[in-house]
């Protein structure tokens, strides 16, 4: 026996020391978390200035599907992204070799980057993760190259086929795009999945794994096969005007409707931040995640998981419910989500869930999947910098199972010291994120 640092008692075993007792690692302070870039592209706009204006002037982006022929299928619209050329941003070798989830999140991400203000030359890089997200993934590229297996042979399909279409691949090509050198992992969570990107973000700068975090979600599923998919699971809405498609709340709302896009964040430790002198939009003060265990498309009842998750986020952050001044609710407009979203408000909030403003920009942009929490924690923070709630818009038919205030067709300016974001995916997962006024 031998005495080691501290005072550890060491037996010998042979030649080597071995421990009597766990070496334990100094504590570390919790760091705070902002927010100092943002970077999307959306249905109503392909940079953050063009989709923050759509949403304050109550823009919706829902449209007839150009990305495919839709004779035969029971669903016509959707909100695709406009106006955007891959060829002319990456060029067509690269095109080749990215699929469309991957190069939104990469055109998001460098927004972000250069709106932060970072400069890769003048940082760690071993210390910039990136963390983003996809419910699907590659879906084109599945597509395209099944339709290529089944035609011509197991030869044609391309060797490209992989690395395009799996999930990961968006968080792959941000990291090389950028440079960033630290931990770079997908969440993959269904429509919870940017939420959860960001979430797991903050909590890896918070406990210091990393000083800068690239976080967020994409999705590109607007594709035969996805349209399909959810138009037979009963998921989207029938409705053919675009203006009472994507209804959240709404007495008639029927279905959601499928977006595409990407939102991402640039989350960076507030001390670092602060010495290189950059605009903070808003600090990340929470984050809540919970499973339903209950089924795997429905949300348990009452939304009880959901309320969880914006409970342990409201823990987290160390603030009571009537310090939230704005929710932005997953809404997706599907009958079951509205309601269930509505009731988990109330059990998470209370009585303040009468007077808490809850909003579903859903209505502006359709149902963006694994993309909506970083489309969305975007919408939180500009809502915050701007002290304005956006409005859910094309509300026309109130209904008793959601009677909260869901800040129908006009949005209000009111200072917002805490805004929230929730999200629920598929597979029973919930997550909820707060968002603070930052103060020095």
């Amino acid at each position: 026996m031998r005495t080691g640092p501290n005072g550890a008692k060491i037996k010998m075993h042979g030649r080597e020391p071995v421990p009597t007792v766990q070496w334990r690692k100094e504590e570390k302070m919790e760091r705070r978390v902002v927010i100092t870039g943002l970077g999307a592209i959306t249905p109503i706009g392909n940079s953050v200035d063009e989709f923050w204006r759509g949403i304050k002037k109550g823009e919706c982006g829902i449209n007839q599907i150009k990305n495919f022929d839709t004779t035969g299928f029971k669903v016509k619209l959707a909100g695709e992204v406009k106006d955007f050329n891959p060829d002319e941003i990456f060029g067509r070798r690269e095109v080749r070799r990215m699929d469309k989830f991957s190069q939104f999140a990469v055109v998001a991400a460098r927004e972000a980057w250069k709106d932060s203000g970072l400069n890769k030359e003048n940082e760690d890089m071993t210390k910039v993760g990136v963390i983003v997200g996809s419910g699907i993934g590659g879906l084109e590229t599945i597509e395209k190259d099944n339709k290529s297996f089944v035609e011509k042979g197991p030869d044609r399909v391309s060797p490209m086929y992989i690395p395009m279409s799996i999930s990961n691949m968006a968080a792959g090509n941000v990291a090389i795009d950028i440079g960033a050198k630290g931990e770079s992992i997908s969440m993959v969570t269904a429509c919870a999945s940017g939420t959860h990107c960001i979430g797991e973000s903050f909590r890896m700068i918070k406990h210091g794994y990393q000083d800068i975090v690239i976080a967020g979600g994409t999705e590109a599923s607007v594709t035969p096969t996805g349209i399909a998919g959810f138009t037979n699971i009963k998921a989207l809405t029938l409705a053919t005007d675009r203006n009472r498609a994507s209804i959240p709340f709404d007495k008639e709302r029927s279905g959601f409707v499928m977006a595409e896009g990407a939102g991402i964040l640039i989350l960076e430790e507030l001390e670092h931040a602060k010495a290189r002198g950059a605009k903070i939009y808003a600090e990340l003060v929470g984050y809540g995640a919970t499973s339903d265990s209950y089924h795997i498309t429905s949300p348990a009842p009452e939304g009880e998981g959901g309320a969880r998750a914006m409970k342990l986020a409201m823990e987290d952050a160390n603030i009571l419910p009537e310090q939230i001044t704005y929710i932005n609710a997953h809404g997706t407009s599907t009958h079951l989500n509205d309601s269930c979203e509505t009731s988990a408000i109330k059990t998470a909030l209370g009585e303040w869930s009468r007077k808490v403003m809850i909003s579903s920009t859903k209505g502006n942009t359709g149902h963006l999947l694994g993309a909506a929490g970083g489309v969305e924690a975007i919408v939180c923070a500009k809502a915050i910098e701007d002290d304005f709630i956006p409005p859910t818009i094309n509300y026309k038919i109130p209904d008793e199972e959601c009677d909260l205030d869901i800040v129908p067709n006009e949005g209000r300016n009111v200072k917002i010291n805490y805004a929230m974001s929730n999200s629920l995916g598929f597979g029973g997962h919930n997550a909820t994120i707060i968002f603070k006024k930052y103060e020095k």
